[in-house]
Parts: structure tokens; C-alpha cells; sequence
């Protein structure tokens, strides 16, 4: 069992093995903080109070599990809003001393890597490139084995994520702003406004979109335009940095088998549409993941879970009450 509230949703999956998912039980907050055009971390926390306790009984219904057939309990550690993360800790916190279950802390990014093993029968080949994109992280990683994270590049600045939903909200396209801006960007020109793309020094794998933010937000305080054009072209400039500098990494890591993409922005259709085009020539060298459920993009409690498995059998081997880790040791701001 995995919770999950880092930040705006909560969230209580099931999964077994790391693969099949028994239950995935989200409760989203969107409509709540549309108000506000962005999450308020008190008000997601009161509403974490709230939907804990259903959450997790929804959750243990739809799964047909009772407590008996719960091997291990996890929750993400981090990053994420403190206000948020400590009412998922604390749960699990007490669920593990109360119920006798070996607790998991899970690194939100993580997580995010491992929703592409939920749902897939075959065994995922390593090395593995991966493509993490959401509205607080944006990276490239090597991964030659479970956990074992070689850095290859980051963002510099706004995260893509966090540029969707900045200039949506420059667009008057509401929260969050990712759906937003692709659902309206099918009526638009994406070859309208030609957007800077930040390339950064030669070679470099690292992001930066702070730059094209601002190029938006100057375009529509000077000049008509039309917003499915401005958002077309936008999503055509992140999207071609993002699958360009993933097909970078590829060139410099030609030993990888597998290329997967996860996070927030991982459900945008472009984004995958490219990666797909830019990929299919190295194919069947090179396979190409996305997350199998579009619930499993965003923040959710069975990619902790599926990154839990996998990191407790790599760490100890298997479940067992003596490795149970103390309440002390959960340390969220590690």
C-alpha cells in the first residue's frame, strides 16, 4: 500500500508485485484551487484532513484486500509541499507502527519513474533513458539498473510543467494549464510565432524555459494575436526542445534499450507523437514507454507503491517485520 500527497492530490494505491495495480484511489483537488489559479499549500493540506481516511478505505474496497494481505506500506518523502507531505507521512507513520508493516519512503521523482513499470508484464530492459517532466522538475536520467540514477541533465529555471501552467494562465486558459493549452492548441497554427528555444551551450542536456514564458507573455502585451496560435506554438517550442534534447542523450547513451517518458506533461499527446517519430528509426533497438493510464502521469499512489517494491527487494530482499524502519527515521525533508 502507497500514499501519496506531495501535493494536491490524494492519493492510496494497492499494487502487487510492482506491476498490478489491485486499486488507485485519487482525490483531486483541481476544482478547489482553479479558483485560486494555482494549488494555496494550507488549503491542500485541510483538504488532505478530509479525504485521507475515504481515500484509504476506498482503496482497501476496490482492491478486495484486507489488512492481513498488506505486506509493506509506503508514502513519498519528497519533494513536494511540507504541509502536504506530512499528512501522508504521518499516516503512514501510524498505519505501520499500528498494523506491524515494514514502511517505505519513497523520493517523489522517483515514483514518477516507476509508473512505467505498472501494467507491463515484460520485463523492462536496462539502461534506460528517461525523460521526467512536471510542474516542479524537468530531467534526463541514465538508469543502468533499479535506483541507479545517473544525472544527465536538469532544469536551469521553470520546469515545462510550470511554463504551462504560467502561460495559460497569461492566456486566460485557466487550471491546471497542460490540458488546457493542448485541448485548444488542435484549433491553432503551431508554426504562427517562431518562440525562442533555449539550447544552452552545445551539448548540454540541461532545460531552461523561463525564457520562452517570458517571450509569451511580451507577445500578448504587445501585439493581437490569437490564443490557439499562441498556445500551438508554445507547446510546438517545449515540445521540440524536450524530444530533441531526450534524442541527444540517446546519441551520447547508444548502448540504452529503452526510452521512457513520465511525469505530469507525459500525457501530453504531442509530446509523445514526436518522441514516437523521432524514436521510430532506432526501433526495435530502442523501445519507447510512456505510462500505460493517463492516471498514472500525474501524481498518483501506484507509482510509489511499484518504486517501493523495487526499492525494498534491490535494499533488503524481501518483506519482513524485523525490517520494519522506525517513525524517527522517516525523515521528510531528506
Amino acid at each position: 500500500m502507497a500514499i501519496e500527497t506531495s501535493c494536491d492530490e490524494t492519493a492510496v494505491a494497492i499494487v502487487e508485485n510492482g506491476r498490478k495495480v489491485l486499486a488507485n484511489v485519487i482525490a483531486s483537488q483541481i476544482d478547489l484551487h482553479a479558483k485560486t489559479g494555482g494549488v494555496v499549500p494550507e488549503v491542500a493540506a485541510r483538504e488532505h484532513v478530509l479525504k485521507m481516511l475515504p481515500v484509504l478505505e476506498e482503496a482497501l474496497e476496490t482492491s478486495s484486500c484486507n489488512w492481513d494481505d498488506i505486506d509493506a506500506i509506503a508514502a513519498t518523502k519528497g519533494p513536494g509541499l511540507i504541509s502536504s507531505l506530512i499528512i501522508g507521512t504521518e499516516t503512514a507513520n501510524v498505519i505501520s507502527c499500528v498494523k506491524n508493516k515494514p514502511l517505505i519512503p519513497v523520493q517523489h521523482i522517483s515514483g514518477h519513474i516507476y509508473s512505467n513499470w505498472l501494467d507491463v508484464e515484460e520485463e523492462v530492459q536496462f539502461p534506460i533513458l528517461i525523460l521526467t517532466v512536471s510542474g516542479g522538475h524537468n530531467e534526463l536520467y541514465l538508469m543502468r539498473s533499479h535506483f541507479d540514477f545517473e544525472v544527465l541533465g536538469e532544469t536551469l529555471d521553470d520546469a515545462a510543467g510550470e511554463a504551462f501552467d504560467k502561460v495559460a494562465r497569461i492566456l486566460g486558459l485557466g487550471y491546471p494549464g497542460g490540458p488546457a493549452i493542448s485541448k485548444i492548441a488542435l484549433e491553432g497554427d503551431s508554426k504562427k510565432f517562431n518562440f525562442p528555444k533555449a539550447w544552452l551551450e552545445k551539448g548540454s542536456l540541461d532545460f531552461s524555459f523561463s525564457g520562452l514564458k517570458t517571450s509569451v507573455l511580451n507577445l500578448v502585451k504587445k501585439d493581437d494575436f490569437n490564443t490557439a496560435d499562441v498556445a500551438a506554438s508554445f507547446q510546438e517550442a517545449v515540445v521540440e526542445v524536450l524530444s530533441e534534447k531526450l534524442l541527444m542523450a540517446y546519441k551520447q547513451y547508444p548502448e540504452v534499450k529503452e526510452v521512457h517518458l513520465a511525469g505530469g506533461v507525459s500525457a501530453n499527446k504531442r509530446l509523445r507523437e514526436v518522441i514516437t517519430e523521432k524514436f521510430g528509426k532506432f526501433a526495435p533497438a530502442v523501445k519507447f514507454r510512456h505510462p500505460k493510464s493517463m492516471s498514472y502521469c500525474t501524481d498518483n499512489a501506484a507509482m510509489i507503491a511499484a518504486a517501493a517494491y523495487f526499492k525494498w527487494m534491490k535494499e533488503k530482499g524481501g518483506f519482513s517485520v524485523s525490517n520494519i524502519v522506525p517513525i524517527a527515521s522517516f525523515d521528510i525533508l531528506c
